[in-house]
């Protein structure tokens, strides 16, 4: 991979909306059945065009790896509420890269929001949730994760398209099956993307004729606001605020499927966090959000707010990211 070696930049960053440090176990001895398996998958890639120098440079090099133990479901759930989540994913030192690296990368940043429509803040507070500033970067074989993850839930057609889709990367990029790393969940680069996300957001921003998410910044930060511009995130708008609520709030009302406008939370008696009323607008659909029940924080949450929950596993982990992007700010 080509382009600036993160390790090398003075302040580096923490993001794996933390939780990417899995405990995947090393390649076992490949049995018949994986053997057969690779063999349906490598005849299915060929109907599906890719090239016979890639199979054959390719498939050679697969080996089945166990499936990967989560420990970022365990890390959570050990953090009972926002009140000690937040701080622990996101602590004053990470704030501090973080607005060290928004100034180091302003302009670029600045260019690439202007294109997509996507404010800085965000990508670079995503960036930091999601691979800490791509220190948290795994080094696992790709073709082999997605292939071993497709013979373990065959039935998982999903995961057999994971698998085309590195194969086409290879190919796309011209790379060495030793050279396309990911997690061990099959996740690309620093933006974390799935190989079929590749294909579908990564952005060359420099014009090298590289995608680099390893190493690049640009590449990482225009794939990032790509992504999100193209799930339905408005660039005119924001993510949400915390509220206040009044006594004996009915929390039925909190729900990311129910819908309100400003005007009709602010007659159910909920107020900006300082007070004040909420904004004299009905333009928008806004939901009301109460990870922690009743005796937890509430938010009014917006488009931009749904749009980011469809790609983070949690409302925890996607208010860290909206938190640090506060923080930036």
């Amino acid at each position: 991979m080509t382009g600036i070696n993160l390790g090398a930049i003075s302040a580096t960053f923490v993001i794996a909306i933390g939780l990417q440090h899995n405990v995947f176990a090393q390649d076992v001895k490949p049995t018949s059945s994986f053997q057969q398996f690779l063999s349906s998958l490598k005849q299915e890639a060929r109907e599906k065009g890719i090239a016979e120098q890639t199979l054959e440079s390719s498939f050679s090099n697969i080996k089945l790896f166990r499936t990967a133990q989560d420990s970022s479901k365990t890390a959570e759930k050990s953090m009972t509420n926002l009140e000690s989540y937040i701080p622990q994913r996101v602590p004053e030192w990470k704030v501090d890269k973080a607005r060290a690296l928004f100034l180091q990368y302003q302009a670029e940043l600045k260019a690439i929001g202007d294109k997509y429509g996507v404010q800085p803040r965000f990508l670079v507070a995503l960036w930091a949730m999601e691979s800490d500033f791509g220190e948290a970067v795994s080094q696992y074989p790709l073709l082999s994760v997605t292939a071993s993850k497709a013979f373990d839930q065959p039935e998982r057609v999903d995961y057999q398209e994971e698998v085309f889709a590195t194969l086409q990367i290879l190919e796309q990029e011209s790379l060495q099956v030793s050279e396309l790393k990911s997690s061990s969940k099959g996740l690309v680069g620093q933006p974390l993307f799935l190989p079929s996300q590749y294909l579908l957001y990564a952005q060359d921003w420099d014009g090298d004729g590289k995608i680099d998410l390893w190493g690049n910044p640009q590449d990482i930060f225009a794939s990032l606001a790509n992504y999100l511009k193209q799930v339905g995130w408005k660039g005119e708008q924001t993510w949400g605020r915390q509220v206040l609520l009044p006594d004996n709030f009915d929390i039925n009302h909190s729900s990311n499927g129910i819908s309100k406008t400003f005007s009709q939370w602010g007659e159910l008696g909920i107020s900006r966090y300082n007070g004040k009323s909420l904004p004299n607008r009905d333009d928008m659909s806004v939901s009301l959000i109460m990870p922690d029940g009743a005796k937890g924080r509430a938010y009014l949450v917006y488009d931009n707010y749904r749009t980011l929950i469809k790609r983070m596993d949690s409302d925890y982990q996607a208010l860290s990211v909206t938190y640090l992007s506060e923080r930036i700010k």
